[in-house]
């Protein structure tokens, strides 16, 4: 079924660079959280918080108890901090998500046995009769996901427990229903139920959970995927995402190719005949944009967080069952161009869209005052940065994306240490080294160690990207490799390895990435990484946007020792400076530029 399988969590870690950063600042951000605010709302279902007064220090914003969605929130913590526990064995995450799952068992018991969630029963009664209701299931699911975490990664026995015990309310609740009647139900928005119905049938094999899984078909989408429809256009982007993971794990838990045949026709139409904006995100006010016509779509609401994240978490489900590298880069584009553009490189805040309109800023969140739904996606999306490195195939090791980082497996009993020690140009400058470049590099340079405690066979996939201006170099152990002209794919190393070392050269240029229905607007990439233009107003260019080269130059391309990402226009009436747009905070700055020929 799996051409790739990801390696476990703890058999990876990060090294020093800016994803350690990132998941650094996360992992900070999660810890300061108090425990007792994260369980406000379940506690206040269960009746175990009733302040006397107006309530001080607590969490607002989306967990407000007044706002219906109130708790959500708690899940997307689990999750994370059960990849964390499990990725660091740390001790202060793993303890502080024990004690929150073992109150959750508490509020379940308070609330009767079965239910455990922030919001009460009645709002699901609410939806089925057509009384509008604020997502009660997307709610629910929350608590779900983080419990099924919390048992898969943290390896928390209660965990199943009370999923087990939740499940029973909802095989009664769900059984009351006709097939069209349940239809109606689901059409308001169910999040990932399906998939945690499916992962918890994975768990236990149980029949029960099994009647779950197919309860929670959306035959009114998936059939007219299947059909070949676009069902997505102006619709909720959101919504139905997480409706294909659960299709995807659905796949896997039965061998039922239907589902797998619903997740590939979803992303035929929300990807591959949609197209998707110069960073890979997608939605203008949370809907999806029609196929390939985005030009009258730019504003200041494009590309929710929530979307990235869970467009990313289907294309790795793609890329375990095909092995195709077209999956990977489509997540690499979305790592630089949203996942980490979407996260404030000091404060480690999170902004719900991503502004594509020019002249526009980033709106950041506040530690516990937001709590968007963009908020919990961001705190599971700086936990994945190891699960998508490194995935095991039937030869040996696939290498998917270039983060310093460190693996760990066994390859026919052998123990095997594969690490990247360095993974891009923006490394400290050393003047008077033999091989020192004269200005910044135009290449990613990626160095591998492979150790094995003795001599042993596998063959080593490495991703060459799409973004390649040109064929990419190998050594191995000093000595070329021929690598063939066509960049795309995975390029196989199959040897007996020991002790040996891997230099990848991967040359980038800039290039320009054009509206499809609005060719002579343009946006600028170094490589995968998109660059946003420091500008409060749109600017039009002047020169031939097919040699982005003319227009931009580098600029302090190396400051302190260390080179330098940035650029700025040259031959230019006004001159505009361009940095990566993930190291963009509080500047004004656009994306797309109108170039023209004429001056």
């Amino acid at each position: 079924m799996k051409q790739f399988t990801p390696l476990p969590l703890k058999n990876v870690r990060l090294l020093p660079g800016m994803f350690e950063s990132r998941y650094e600042l996360n992992r900070k951000y999660l810890l300061s959280l108090r425990s007792e605010n994260l369980l406000q709302n379940h506690y206040l279902e269960a009746g175990l918080w009733n302040p006397p007064g107006k309530p001080e220090s607590i969490h607002w914003g989306w967990e407000s108890p007044t706002c219906q969605v109130h708790g959500q929130f708690l899940g997307h913590w689990l999750s994370a901090g059960g990849r964390i526990a499990a990725a660091t064995q740390d001790p202060e995450v793993k303890g502080k998500a024990d004690w929150l799952v073992a109150e959750l068992g508490r509020c379940q018991r308070e609330n009767g046995g079965e239910w455990v969630f922030s919001i009460p029963e009645k709002y699901l009664d609410w939806a089925a009769r057509g009384k509008k209701v604020w997502a009660p299931q997307y709610v629910v699911h929350k608590t779900l996901m983080g419990l099924v975490d919390m048992y898969v990664h943290g390896g928390n026995l209660q965990a199943l427990e009370i999923l087990e015990n939740a499940a029973h309310w909802f095989h009664r609740w769900s059984g009351k229903f006709t097939r069209i009647e349940f239809d109606r139900v689901l059409d308001v928005e169910t999040g990932g139920m399906l998939e945690a119905w499916a992962d918890l049938y994975g768990i236990t094999g149980r029949q029960e959970h099994l009647d779950l899984v197919y309860r929670y078909d959306r035959p009114q989408l998936f059939n007219r995927l299947l059909e070949g429809e676009d069902p997505l256009t102006n619709r909720h982007a959101n919504t139905t995402i997480p409706e294909a993971h659960g299709a995807a794990r659905a796949y896997e838990v039965t061998g039922d190719m239907r589902w797998r045949q619903v997740v590939e026709a979803y992303w035929r139409c929300a990807v591959d005949t949609r197209g998707h904006f110069c960073t890979g995100g997608q939605t203008e006010d949370e809907i999806w944009t029609p196929p390939f016509s985005w030009s009258a779509r730019l504003s200041e609401t494009n590309q929710e967080h929530c979307t990235v994240y869970n467009l990313t978490r289907l294309a790795d489900y793609l890329l375990h069952w095909t092995g195709e590298a077209r999956f990977a880069d489509y997540m690499e584009r979305n790592l630089y161009n949203g996942i980490l553009a979407q996260q404030h490189p000091v404060t480690g805040m999170v902004i719900y869209y991503l502004p594509l309109r020019a002249g526009s800023q980033k709106k950041w969140g506040t530690p516990t005052d937001d709590f968007w739904c963009c908020h919990g996606t961001l705190v599971q999306a700086h936990t994945t940065h190891t699960a998508y490195t490194y995935y095991q195939h039937a030869d040996g090791l696939a290498v998917c994306q270039y983060i310093p980082s460190e693996a760990v497996w066994e390859q026919q009993g052998v123990p095997v240490v594969v690490r990247q020690d360095f993974v891009h140009e923006f490394s400290p400058y050393q003047p008077g080294q033999p091989d020192a470049s004269s200005h910044r590099p135009n290449a990613w340079q990626v160095d591998l160690t492979v150790r094995c405690q003795q001599p042993v066979e596998f063959t080593l996939l490495l991703r060459l990207p799409w973004w390649l201006s040109g064929p990419a170099r190998i050594c191995v152990n000093g000595e070329d490799v021929e690598v063939p002209t066509s960049p795309a794919g995975f390029f196989q190393l199959a040897r007996a390895w020991h002790s040996d070392t891997i230099r990848l050269e991967l040359p980038k240029t800039l290039t320009t990435c054009p509206i499809p229905d609005r060719p002579e607007l343009v946006a600028f990439l170094d490589g995968p990484v998109v660059l946003a233009g420091l500008c409060d107003e749109e600017r039009l260019l002047f020169g031939d946007s097919s040699r982005p080269e003319t227009l931009l130059i580098p600029d302090q391309e190396c400051l302190a020792y260390s080179w330098r990402s940035g650029y700025r226009t040259v031959g230019q009436e006004r001159g505009l400076q361009f940095i990566p747009l993930y190291e963009v905070c509080d500047e004004c700055y656009a994306v797309y530029f109108p170039v023209s020929h004429s001056v």
